[in-house]
């Protein structure tokens, strides 16, 4: 009779409850985790609400209807019963409590840096829970270069113990068809909040001349966030703006492909999905020249300080007006997000799992 393989536990919650973000991440890393040959695992997932993600045989959803802190201690009672190691995604606390080995994804650590505005809350739960965690933690999965950097740099200790294990793009947003809309755009995306530094982008969209402008439009796709009152008012009274809210997958993908230009100028990022997004569509991308954006693009995007609204205005505006350069960022672009996937991601993380159990 053959053994039985080893069981995994994941910390599934953010597969449902968040749209963008550790959501994306949840849900791309589950569905390619479902797609690798079968090697003997199986999977646990732990949530309150499961997602339809069209996983195999191997993949058990155990909702647990509680609420934080005390979904914490009850997942992690649970997994070191039920399984031979945990992954947590989406929070420092679970692995407080853990006795299986546990391995702990860090996205940023932009609570700790004075240069990335944090919303108060998620910085005090973040500084209040990360401790313990660093000291129990087997392996600590981080996004990026610039993401274990930050933490290397910060605990010495981890060092060992840290890997990075970089995200990609869904292979929608490179078979996506252009959206149709009445006037061409330049596009941003992300949820409305300081760190994207959109108050920036929308001063250097009104500085454009309208010769540079044209018939384009600016949209801004995400949900609205903390602090979001500034971008929603310098929206309104900026020419040709559009604020379209949350939209599907398949809707952003449309509007990756269809746009003249992504713009991403974000103060901080741990990795910054969006930009590969839109490279994998098509897009022409500008973003910022900070933290791991540099590590994402490469040299398949032009790169801006984010603080300086002038450089943005004349980035925007050198793209604008020169379609052969648009022609060529778009294929290198192309190019640069193929040598990611979530292939990669999830057999990385999967061998992670099984070092842990060996």
């Amino acid at each position: 009779m053959a053994t039985p393989g080893p069981v995994f536990g994941i910390d599934a919650r953010a597969a449902a409850e968040v749209p963008a973000g550790r959501g994306r991440y949840v849900r791309e890393l589950l569905r390619a985790l479902s797609s690798l040959p079968h090697e003997g695992e199986r999977y646990v997932l732990y949530c309150r609400q499961p997602a339809d993600l069209g996983l195999d045989s191997r993949f058990t959803w155990r909702q647990l209807p509680l609420p934080d802190p005390a979904w914490h201690l009850q997942a992690a009672v649970l997994a070191s019963r039920q399984c031979d190691a945990f992954l947590s995604t989406n929070s420092y606390l679970t692995a407080w409590f853990t006795w299986r080995p546990t391995a702990v994804t860090v996205h940023d650590l932009v609570p700790f840096r004075p240069d990335a505005p944090a919303l108060k809350s998620a910085q005090r739960i973040e500084k209040a829970t990360i401790g313990i965690a660093l000291r129990r933690a087997r392996r600590f999965l981080c996004v990026s270069q610039a993401t274990r950097r930050d933490l290397v740099s910060r605990w010495p200790a981890t060092a060992s113990r840290a890997r990075v294990i970089p995200l990609a793009a869904d292979s929608r947003f490179s078979t996506a068809s252009a959206a149709v809309r009445e006037h061409p755009y330049v596009l941003a995306v992300g949820t409305l909040e300081p760190r994207k530094n959109l108050p920036r982008l929308l001063d250097a969209w009104a500085a454009l001349s309208d010769a540079e402008r044209g018939a384009h439009e600016l949209l801004l796709v995400g949900p609205t966030g903390w602090e979001a009152e500034e971008i929603v008012n310098r929206a309104a009274g900026a020419p040709a703006v559009q604020l379209l809210g949350q939209v599907s997958d398949d809707e952003l993908a449309a509007l990756y492909a269809g746009s003249t230009l992504f713009a991403y100028p974000s103060l901080f990022e741990g990795f910054g999905l969006p930009v590969l997004e839109a490279m994998a569509a098509g897009a022409p991308v500008v973003t910022s020249s900070v933290s791991s954006l540099p590590e994402v693009a490469g040299d398949a995007a032009v790169l801006v300080d984010p603080l300086d609204t002038s450089a943005l205005r004349d980035a925007l505006a050198s793209l604008l007006t020169d379609p052969a350069r648009r022609s060529a960022l778009s294929a290198a672009g192309r190019a640069r997000a193929a040598r990611f996937s979530w292939e990669r991601t999830a057999r990385e993380t999967r061998d992670v799992l099984r070092s842990l159990t060996a």
